[in-house]
């Protein structure tokens, strides 16, 4: 836990001491020390889509959150938030209300996702995030939301994928570099881990988006240091 000084994810500010029984201890950095080196800026994204059981194909993006996280201060500074309407499969099922929370007058007469996309990009580019001497990477609870959601629904709608959202940092492989245990409930695991407060409802993707922030917060302060966890397309 923390104690791997051969990761790329150590901080070079944590460092081993040894404790009055003579083992090796951590040294962690001062509550509040949470410099990230690599990037100014994590754009947490959660997404929520249609689903029943059995699963309907194709699965249709239905809400798509994204909160902009300082690198420097771990704190978020903006919030992009939007429903979609599915086109495939408009009538949401009884299993995906119950599950997400999301009822039918939510997507209802809500744009499309060209136009969220369209609406992503004008808000990247507001808040600087376009800038090629900007540093930002997406981050997501899993590697579900940008290597199969948002391809799969672009392919099938013959729809172009911007290249920011090709690379992301899955938290749960960083929480296992970070903790040395694999969260296998996810955002639960990982905040029971950490012995934090489940923030919201579970599968609201806003909420998610919050608990991703809160996890990632209470890891940088510990000294983690976040990369990209995905491979290059």
């Amino acid at each position: 836990m923390f104690n791997d000084s051969t990761s790329p994810y150590w901080s070079s500010k944590v460092s081993p001491k040894l404790n009055s029984k003579g083992k090796t201890s951590c040294v962690l950095p001062p509550p509040g020390w949470c410099s990230q080196r690599r990037y100014h800026y994590f754009l947490v994204l959660d997404f929520e889509a249609t689903c029943d059981k059995p699963q309907i194909h194709p699965q249709e993006i239905i809400e798509f959150p994204i909160l902009k996280l300082n690198g420097r201060t771990m704190e978020i500074e903006s919030t992009f938030h939007m429903y979609v309407q599915p086109v495939v499969h408009p009538q949401l099922t009884p299993f995906c209300t119950e599950l997400t929370g999301i009822i039918q007058g939510m997507v209802d007469g809500q744009p499309s996702l060209q136009q969220v996309l369209e609406r992503v990009d004008e808000w990247m580019a507001k808040e600087g995030l376009l800038d090629p001497s900007v540093k930002s990477i997406f981050v997501t609870c899993g590697d579900w939301d940008l290597k199969v959601m948002l391809p799969g629904q672009c392919q099938y709608l013959g729809l172009p994928v911007a290249d920011y959202f090709k690379q992301w940092i899955n938290l749960k492989k960083a929480y296992s570099f970070a903790m040395g245990s694999w969260p296998k409930n996810g955002l639960l695991d990982m905040n029971k881990g950490l012995n934090l407060q489940h923030i919201g409802r579970p599968h609201s993707g806003i909420d998610d988006c919050k608990n991703i922030a809160n996890i990632m917060k209470t890891l940088a302060h510990r000294g983690f240091i976040f990369k990209q966890t995905s491979k290059p397309f």
